[in-house]
């Protein structure tokens, strides 16, 4: 390393300390590294703290030689500047053996207990899809990283603010002792955002459980909280009136067709919380749920929903019929609803004239994302009345399925299409319409 950055060889010596970090800031750990040997002034740029807020941390299942040196300078340089770490991410990437989640809950210990002794600013912690009922994980391995997890959350609990556990797939047991872990010193949370979207494992009728119920009461400042439906009742919906009302802001819930969702919430307790918490907003996110009357059971005309995304998942099912679900039952949202979302795999019913009255109908709506069968004239009526300022969309994007693998007939209107309305869709729209063979 040379000793200075002389004025009269090197212009960069005049670079502002702000600037230079700033430099740091867009480089990869190697390039930092090389950066550092330039001069001391360099060196002491790598050691600002600003540098070392945000990382992430990726396990591969699958090693390479590069795989490998880049998960060991990100370990390396975790450990090595832990004390500034405010965000931390740890990313599974193909996770695929007993041998790999144990390698996995060693090194995770090891992490852990560094930074719940050297950090005292950690206000992000993101683990997602840790599938912890899965078979790659021994019993003795999961509980002992379940152990590790909840005593570090422990020593977080005051500063945490956002955790993601998405993909978990735990027990109600262990799933409650790991959100208790951020309440245990004070009995109370203040952490702002929680993902336990598919934290719990599949079939478990969370809603009735007296333990999650005690658990929830004591998060007193939630602004999001995302969620599936199979933990939702009257209970929920009461506690967070208690205790969150002046803070929350959205609820993101998933239903998924695995996961229980027959249970009977009160439109009165959806009411009562919108009432008291005057901000929040609502997305739903159903997948394979798309009959009728279990549609109908969830979507409450007391919701404030904002978002709704209806997903097939490409499966086809005669008792699916989405008529009544775009005439009945969407456009009580006509006032609020704001995004929708529909992947169908409709070939047994035309939905062209259903779906262009909902969005005519809903005066909010700005963002439509549609795959289904649907002919090419649905876009033109679409862009036309758009045009007319009919609607206020200012994303379209659709995928339209064909039933033959040859759609060059379909391709060319569309061409003809985007032409007539081209003003419109560069100048208005983030625009994306095609077709798609789903033989």
């Amino acid at each position: 390393m040379e000793d200075d950055c002389e004025p009269e060889q090197n212009s960069w010596a005049h670079l502002p300390d702000v600037c230079l970090r700033h430099i740091f800031h867009w480089l990869d750990d190697r390039d930092r590294s090389q950066a550092a040997l330039v001069c001391k002034k360099w060196s002491w740029a790598m050691y600002s703290g600003s540098l070392w807020r945000r990382r992430t941390i990726t396990f591969y299942g699958r090693q390479s030689r590069p795989r490998t040196l880049e998960f060991q300078s990100a370990l390396w340089y975790v450990k090595k500047f832990g004390k500034y770490l405010e965000h931390l991410e740890i990313k599974l990437s193909n996770p695929s053996s007993t041998a790999f989640t144990q390698e996995f809950q060693v090194t995770m210990r090891g992490l852990l207990s560094h930074l719940g002794k050297c950090n005292s600013r950690l206000v992000s912690l993101s683990i997602k899809y840790l599938e912890l009922d899965s078979l790659i994980w021994k019993n003795t391995v999961r509980a002992q990283f379940i152990k590790n997890l909840a005593t570090f959350l422990k020593r977080m609990s005051k500063q945490l603010d956002y955790l993601n556990l998405k993909g978990a797939r735990v027990t109600l047991e262990v799933g409650c002792e790991l959100l208790n872990s951020l309440s245990c010193l004070t009995n109370k949370s203040f952490v702002s955002e929680i993902n336990i979207e598919d934290f719990f494992s599949l079939h478990l009728p969370v809603y009735n459980s007296t333990l999650f119920h005690q658990t929830m009461s004591k998060f007193h400042s939630l602004v999001i909280l995302t969620f599936n439906y199979n933990c939702v009742s009257d209970e929920l919906l009461d506690i967070l009136q208690e205790h969150s009302a002046h803070s929350l802001c959205t609820l993101n819930i998933k239903c998924h067709i695995h996961d229980p969702h027959e249970q009977v919430v009160l439109g009165m307790s959806w009411a009562n919380l919108a009432k008291r918490a005057p901000k929040l907003n609502v997305n739903f996110f159903f997948e394979r749920v798309m009959k009728h009357d279990h549609l109908t059971r969830i979507l409450l005309v007391e919701i404030p929903v904002r978002s709704i995304s209806l997903r097939s998942c490409y499966f086809r099912n005669p008792d699916w019929t989405m008529r009544p679900t775009l005439t009945n039952l969407l456009p009580a949202y006509w006032h609020v609803l704001q995004k929708l979302t529909l992947e169908l795999n409709n070939g047994h019913e035309v939905l062209d004239d259903e779906l262009l009255q909902l969005i005519l109908t809903s005066k909010r709506l700005l963002f439509l994302k549609v795959w289904a069968f649907l002919s090419v004239t649905f876009i033109e009526r679409l862009l036309q009345n758009r045009a007319e300022r009919k609607c206020i969309m200012t994303t379209i994007k659709v995928r339209i399925y064909t039933g033959r693998p040859e759609s060059s007939e379909e391709d060319q209107l569309l061409r003809d299409i985007y032409r007539k309305f081209k003003y419109l869709i560069d100048s208005e729209l983030n625009y994306f319409v095609v077709t798609y063979p789903l033989v």
